[in-house]
């Protein structure tokens, strides 16, 4: 009897900074027995792009206009953050093309926006909800996680608008928007594979 081929899909997970986004879509990956990227995207593109692995995590989610603001003379990291971009971008082509997996960030809900049996999340919480975990899990202290969420939000929004031409939160171009507020890890990262398993048609 011939082995019954297992059906493919994509999910892409954008998220605010402390909001729980990443370990619950990591989680999410294991209930449902597929591929989780998020670090492999900027090492693949380090490699891609003939950087290092820490200039790559640098240039990583932030948009060119961020170092055309800081060297207006057109010094810097400019072409390699487009360089790094277009690695992103192609790894992700790649992987979502041959197996079903979860994808962080790196405008992975633009670039396969084409792509069939595709579900894109948007993971957000309140800013006291988010502020709690970053000190609580992540151990920061509270004027750094207060430093962290303002400027890494900010960079992923404008990252996103520059290379997507639209917010991360938008919801025209997002299927479902989850709040994290009072929700652990391993329950955000349920509520997550159901909707998958729902909207899949998954046993």
């Amino acid at each position: 009897m011939a082995e019954t081929k297992k059906k493919k899909y994509i999910i892409t997970v954008n998220r605010q900074f402390g909001s729980l986004g990443r370990p619950a879509a990591e989680k999410a990956a294991e209930l449902l027995g597929i591929e989780f990227y998020d670090r492999d995207i900027v090492e693949r593109a380090a490699k891609s792009a003939n950087i290092s692995v820490h200039e790559a995590s640098e240039l990583d989610e932030k948009p060119a206009s961020f170092f055309r603001m800081q060297y207006p003379l057109g010094m810097g990291p400019m072409g390699s953050q487009d360089a790094v971009f277009k690695a992103q971008r192609q790894f992700i082509i790649d992987r979502a093309s041959v197996e079903s997996c979860i994808i962080v960030g790196r405008c992975s809900d633009f670039i396969l926006k084409d792509m069939p049996d595709l579900l894109r999340l948007y993971i957000y919480g309140s800013y006291q909800h988010r502020l709690s975990n970053c000190v609580h899990d992540l151990h920061m202290e509270n004027k750094d996680a207060m430093r962290m969420i303002r400027s890494v939000d900010k960079a992923r929004d404008k990252f996103h608008q520059e290379y997507a031409g639209y917010l991360p939160s938008d919801r025209d171009h997002c299927d479902v928007q989850l709040s994290s507020d009072g929700l652990t890890v391993n329950e955000l990262a349920a509520m997550i594979a159901q909707i998958a398993k729902v909207k899949f048609g998954l046993n």
